[in-house]
């Protein structure tokens, strides 16, 4: 094995898949599923590739943002060093008449392709390499949208057929009350040992979300996400969180690890969802992880499920691995060829390098944008 993994050429696939019907959730609405799939080539003839992203309306801006930003600042450094990649790659967030979130997924998209290569060269799956605490996760799906057709009991049902251990349930464009039998209905149809959250999507006042908790607190929730407003989240955030029985979770709407670090001294979160491919990529999720060990926080990841199951397999404070429904979330299911079966409502890894992916080709070229 070489010491060194000189960086030669960055290519990208931008990818973009209709969804079967519009999902809308409590104050947003999608009706694709895009992803930008990333190659980090290097000289060693060793290739990182990982898709990450989720950004519909702005994939080509991030698609751009990696070839003639990125790609410029990476040629010719070493991918073993990642942590100088990561730093090579920060000045894209920089422009201050830009939206951040766009470097900001750029980068993730590259950080995750030369993680990927560097396992690919120490021959090592990255959940080993991150830490290795263990191989296997439930995974749950991100459902219950508020225009759904089915009833939540028929979701529920659906999605234990699937072989997944639980639901995120979208709540906050009804009245507390009627979410909360919403909860009560998914708690009724998946029984005691179904994985049942809540996510808000920060639809709610600090006192409506207070109403919902209190009314759901014997619901066996194992997180209430995002429940309140952004523009005074973390205080709003702690007062839910002391105010009633139920375990506070946001972090997917921080832009970077001090935002994170920020909701955990404030004392607002039990646990902390940080979404790598949205901010920065692997290895500034990892900071976060590192400071929710110490500070007692467990650890989620937002959707993602093809890096996240990584990230959480490596620690020991890792939740759950999210995905969507194959309606919601086509490329997972399709474009990831070896994707693992689900045994018992659990995702194993398994010992393949890097990320150990294996992609759909004929899939990827159908739905890829020119």
């Amino acid at each position: 094995m070489s010491d060194r993994l000189t960086i030669r050429s960055i290519e990208t696939t931008p990818v973009r898949v209709p969804l079967a019907r519009t999902y809308r959730g409590s104050t947003y609405q999608m009706t694709h599923r895009s992803t930008l799939l990333t190659r980090v080539v290097t000289d060693e003839g060793v290739v990182g590739e990982a898709y990450a992203g989720d950004e519909d309306a702005d994939l080509l801006a991030i698609d751009r943002i990696v070839r003639e930003e990125l790609a410029p600042r990476l040629l010719g450094a070493d991918a073993f060093a990642v942590e100088r990649c990561w730093e090579l790659a920060r000045p894209v967030t920089f422009d201050i008449l830009r939206d951040r979130r766009l470097g900001l997924v750029a980068s993730a998209c590259v950080d995750a392709a030369v993680w990927d290569a560097v396992g690919k060269a120490l021959g090592s799956p990255l959940w080993r390499l991150w830490g290795g605490y263990r191989s296997r996760l439930p995974m749950i799906a991100i459902a219950g949208y508020h225009d759904s057709p089915l009833s939540v009991a028929e979701e529920v049902a659906e999605l234990k057929e699937l072989g997944l251990a639980g639901l995120k349930l979208k709540v906050g464009s009804r009245a507390p009350e009627d979410d909360a039998a919403r909860v009560r209905e998914a708690r009724a149809a998946g029984g005691a040992e179904f994985v049942l959250a809540a996510d808000a999507n920060q639809a709610w006042t600090r006192e409506d979300a207070l109403r919902f908790a209190r009314l759901v607190e014997d619901e066996g929730l194992v997180w209430l996400e995002e429940p309140c407003r952004w523009d005074n989240d973390r205080r709003a955030l702690r007062d839910v969180r002391a105010g009633a029985r139920v375990p506070v979770c946001a972090g997917q709407s921080e832009l970077s690890a001090r935002g994170c670090l920020d909701l955990m001294l404030e004392g607002a979160i039990d646990v902390c969802n940080f979404d790598s491919s949205w901010s920065g990529g692997p290895t500034e999720w990892r900071r976060v992880a590192a400071a929710a060990s110490v500070l007692g926080v467990s650890m989620a990841h937002h959707e993602e499920p093809q890096v996240a199951s990584h990230l959480l397999a490596s620690i020991p404070h890792g939740t759950y691995v999210e995905c969507f429904h194959p309606d919601r979330d086509p490329v997972w299911w399709n474009l990831v060829a070896n994707r693992p079966p689900l045994v018992d409502g659990t995702i194993e890894l398994s010992d393949a390098p890097g990320l150990g992916w294996e992609l759909d080709l004929e899939y990827l070229e159908a739905h890829a944008v020119a």
